[in-house]
């Protein structure tokens, strides 16, 4: 405001960033901030944005955790031909890839934690262990961090630790959407990094878009400075859901693929027969639940994702999942 000569200049994407992280930046050299309009858009971009470390007749390689999982950056990769690996991810791993699923030639890890739809976080020891690695082959890591401050188990972020190797070339994203109840129309974001990674993403950007919506940004400045406290109890609150449904589907036969550890989301172990019939896909699962129960949930064959973001602690809630997985009567 001009007419306010004692007001600080503001910095969003700084600020939001910093809301997300332990790390003080302002002790950190060499880092970038950048805001964008969420992070599904800015997908696409990180992969443009690793072109001109490679050979131009080579193609972009592409690690991503989409199977199970957020499909966006892989469905990206295969528009503009990139080549894609989807790392490994299952119960007998915990959702957590190892470094053997690497390729110490790839030029970029296009990661998710916590993850979606598995709910899984990583500790400090294994964000360490990867950008030790990463740093060491030259390759670019991206973590997607949108539902970083709806962990309620232990959960560290890649701009904590990265900071830690000043060769890695490295960025973070955060979503205003997931502070929340779901405020999926919040949509602005921000992203830190390693200078020279945000620096090539917003050469990208620039071509691409023309910023965020200001007002939206004004509010997510409002929410964190203020409503700490009713953030966190959001999280909170979906972690007494999480249990819930956990416990009450647990009891009816169903197994979990993994206890969620963050987010709105659980995923289950594919049932071999429902409501009497054999199943043969998550999908055909899912219709079973939405014609014959009434819950709908999202199929990862050979999962299937459910999601908490309603109240499903209000009474007649609970009876109607209790009901439906009653009258399912799942087998393994």
């Amino acid at each position: 405001r001009p007419d306010r000569k004692d007001l600080p200049p503001v910095n969003f994407a700084k600020e939001f960033c910093q809301f997300h992280n332990e790390t003080n930046f302002d002790k950190v050299e060499g880092l970038g901030f950048l805001p964008v309009p969420g992070t599904k858009p800015i997908l696409p971009l990180i992969p443009a944005a690793c072109g001109a470390k490679v050979n131009q007749e080579n193609k972009v390689s592409v690690a991503t955790m989409t199977n199970p999982g957020y499909p966006v950056p892989k469905t990206w990769a295969n528009y503009i031909d990139y080549d894609v690996t989807e790392l490994r991810l299952s119960p007998k791993n915990n959702f957590q890839f190892t470094l053997a699923d690497l390729n110490p030639k790839m030029d970029l890890l296009m990661l998710n934690y916590p993850h979606n739809p598995s709910g899984q976080t990583v500790t400090i020891e294994w964000w360490r262990m990867i950008c030790d690695y990463c740093e060491m082959h030259n390759i670019r890591i991206f973590n997607d961090a949108a539902y970083a401050k709806l962990a309620f188990g232990y959960h560290d972020t890649l701009a904590d630790i990265a900071t830690e190797f000043p060769n890695l070339s490295w960025a973070e994203s955060y979503s205003s959407s997931k502070l929340g109840c779901n405020f999926t129309g919040w949509r602005v974001g921000a992203i830190v990094g390693s200078e020279d990674f945000i620096n090539d993403i917003a050469t990208i950007k620039g071509n691409i878009d023309s910023g965020l919506f200001a007002p939206a940004a004004v509010g997510v400045l409002a929410a964190i400075r203020y409503e700490k406290e009713a953030i966190k109890q959001y999280c909170l609150t979906f972690q007494d859901r999480q249990a819930w449904l956990s416990e009450a589907l647990l009891k009816r036969g169903m197994k979990l693929a993994i206890n969620p550890q963050a987010t709105f989301f659980n995923i289950w172990k594919l049932p071999r027969v429902a409501f009497g019939q054999t199943i043969i896909s998550a999908e055909h699962f899912n219709l079973l639940m939405i014609q014959k129960g009434g819950l709908v949930g999202v199929h990862f064959d050979p999962y299937i994702r459910y999601a908490v973001v309603a109240d499903i602690l209000q009474a007649d809630f609970q009876s109607a999942v209790e009901t439906a997985f009653d009258e399912a009567k799942v087998a393994y």
